[in-house]
């Protein structure tokens, strides 16, 4: 019997143990899932921008061609696709191998992987064929050679067979007291390797939970009874002690201080073990982006105290970076930015990053470009791993419609991670501006104690398809120059719900509401009342274009604010997808919002889904336009909307 049959012959037993095979069709999807290759071509986006597959294929000694075809006569769609996913051969068509030798090599390999994405699939009884030039794979010689026309003809063959469900299901050793539905195996569910494989994880996981860091599996049984096309799983458990943290190493480290790499993971010797603060713990030290990566691994035993040491090894980043960036409107025009940045500057992680920007290319005046530079510091673990400190000094020279602005403002504050969701922050910031407005010209200088409480559990901060982020913000101020006390509030919210398993259809929307109160509208200085309109709120108007405006048609800002947001989210391919989109909003006079004077906009975008966020283009129209607002507004970014 080879290894990548189910099957058995004739009149022999229908019943065997695959429990090597459900590892091996594990090994063989990471390995896949792994697969990457150096490329001499420059490609971005999918698209070959120089170099060609020849000075790819320089290097490749006695390059042989070969051209596949998959055969799957009793496999549905789905199926099919994830075959041909899971075949090297197919995805590396177009590069030639390395002789015959090279091709049967390359075949072999292949063979596992397309087992395990029969197992993937709960194909237990399936059966894959491999032939070269019309012979079976098996049965060429180790010397073969493949010679005639090229290129050399592969035919994969895949007889699916039955899709296997759940039989008998048996927890055993410290995992006896345990309901195995709570882990997802159910007599007459789903029996791919990888419910199986994630089922044995989600155990392991709920008793290392109770503080037991070397639970483990000790055997596994899993037979096929290809008769019922069903699967037995037998499960054996050695849950281990409870145990404590022991003395944490750090390996990797270069520029990083090592101490403060340990310190930053907050894991203190002898409290008890928690595989959640082990997540915590390598999610923080990611964020820290001074490290490509962080792994953290328990010892396999327990120290002379009873304690279990926990390995920390990490890669470091290249500790300085600049960016450049851009947005275009055809109402807010053009904006370019860049910026320089060092994320380790003493040692312990420390950022600095200086940043500029220009906008209003094309829809102002040279004389009236705005222009902001700053430059921040931020120093994490100040009072505890989850703290961060964080300073920083801007000035702006701005020219929207509403007002002319100049400012110098500096700050200081620190943040703090209640949890992996929760983070509240506060700040005292002095700033003093000169602004023009329809009130006139006027001076201030103004303190403010800035509070921030932000809930976030979004799945994907770039691209999110479930969960919700919720932010409060409190800012009291005080004019030092004229006197004036005033407070300003903002709450604001935003959900996402997948419609379908594969999240392919997302339902987004977002609800934003502010007010300021202790002041009159000219007391507050014009660039802290609210504003709306343009490609942050509402799309279809002008930046800053809903809301009051003075006689000659130029918004004033208002008290109060009120904004919501929905969108459907469609991929179309894995990279390209289409946004649907309402949005509305209404800025008053008043310290609460007028919600009889909502203005409407509704669009469509695109976008095309890179690791770095997507890249958004929105075109949008205003439902219920005023004289003056625009007839219609586009709009690119990276990122969601929201």
């Amino acid at each position: 019997m080879r290894a990548y049959e189910t099957q058995m012959s004739g009149g022999t037993a229908r019943r065997r143990a695959l429990s090597r095979a459900l590892i091996l069709a594990l090994a063989c999807s990471a390995a896949f899932a792994g697969d990457t290759r150096n490329a001499a071509a420059f490609e971005i986006f999918g698209i070959k921008l120089w170099g060609s597959s020849n000075d790819e294929d320089a290097d490749i000694v006695d390059p042989l061609r070969y051209a596949v075809t998959i055969e799957a006569p009793d496999a549905d769609k789905d199926l099919v696709k994830k075959i041909e996913n899971a075949s090297t051969l197919k995805a590396d068509e177009e590069r030639p191998v390395s002789g015959s030798l090279g091709l049967m090599a390359k075949a072999r390999s292949d063979r596992e992987q397309l087992v395990a994405a029969l197992y993937a699939d709960a194909r237990y009884e399936g059966v894959v064929t491999i032939t070269i030039q019309g012979k079976l794979l098996d049965d060429l010689p180790p010397d073969a050679e493949f010679s005639g026309p090229q290129p050399i003809p592969v035919v994969i063959g895949i007889a699916a067979g039955p899709k296997f469900t759940l039989g008998n299901i048996r927890l055993e050793g410290d995992a006896a007291g345990l309901m195995s539905a709570d882990f997802g195996l159910i007599a007459g569910g789903d029996a791919s390797s990888g419910a199986v494989l994630k089922a044995e994880a989600l155990i392991v996981r709920a008793l290392k939970q109770e503080g037991r860091p070397l639970a483990r599996i000790t055997d596994r049984q899993i037979v096929a009874d290809h008769a019922t096309s069903t699967l037995d799983v037998t499960l054996s458990v050695a849950a281990g002690p409870v145990a404590g943290y022991g003395d944490t190493t750090v390996e990797g480290t270069e520029k990083v201080d090592r101490d403060f790499t340990e310190y930053m993971t907050g894991l203190k010797r002898g409290r008890q073990y928690s595989p959640e603060e082990i997540d915590d713990a390598r999610d923080r030290l990611l964020a820290l982006e001074v490290f490509n990566s962080v792994t953290l691994k328990e010892a396999d035993s327990l120290d002379a105290d009873g304690n279990i040491p926990i390995g920390v090894q990490v890669s470091e980043r290249k500790p300085r970076y600049f960016g450049i960036g851009g947005t275009v409107s055809n109402t807010e025009g053009l904006g370019l930015e860049g910026y320089w940045g060092h994320r380790n500057l003493f040692g312990r992680a420390e950022k600095l990053r200086i940043d500029g920007k220009i906008s209003g290319i094309g829809s102002n005046d040279l004389g009236e470009l705005n222009y902001n530079a700053g430059i921040m510091f931020e120093k994490p673990g100040v009072v505890g791993p989850a703290s961060k400190f964080f300073t920083g000094v801007k000035t702006v020279l701005e020219h929207p419609d509403a007002y002319d602005h100049f400012s110098v403002k500096g700050s200081a504050g620190l943040s703090y991670e209640l949890d992996k969701r929760q983070t509240v922050s506060a700040e005292v910031a002095l700033d003093y501006s000169k602004i023009t407005d329809a009130f006139g010209k006027h001076k201030y200088l103004i303190a403010s104690i800035p509070l921030q409480y932000v809930f976030d559990n979004r799945d994907n901060r770039l691209n999110p398809t479930k969960g919700f982020r919720v932010l409060a913000y409190a800012e009291p101020s005080y004019d030092i120059l004229s006197g004036a006390a005033f407070v300003k509030l903002k709450g604001e919210g935003s959900a996402y719900q997948s419609l379908d398993s594969g999240g392919k259809f997302v339902f987004a929307e977002r609800v934003a509401i502010g007010s300021i109160v202790g002041a009159g509208l000219q007391d507050v200085p014009a660039d802290r009342r609210f504003y709306s309109g343009g490609g942050g709120s509402v799309r279809g108007y002008a930046y800053q274009g809903i809301g009051p405006k003075d006689i000659d048609g130029q918004p004033i800002g208002g008290l109060s604010f009120f904004e919501t947001s929905v969108e459907m989210r469609i991929a179309v391919t894995d990279t390209i997808g289409i946004v649907p989109f309402v949005d509305a909003g209404t800025v008053s006079t008043t310290q609460f919002p007028n919600f009889s004077d909502m203005k409407v906009g509704a669009g469509v975008g695109l976008r095309y889904i890179t690791p770095f966020g997507p890249l958004r283009i929105d075109a949008a129209v205003p439902l219920n336009r005023d004289p003056g607002d625009p007839r219609f507004g586009i709009y690119a970014g990276i990122g969601q909307a929201f």
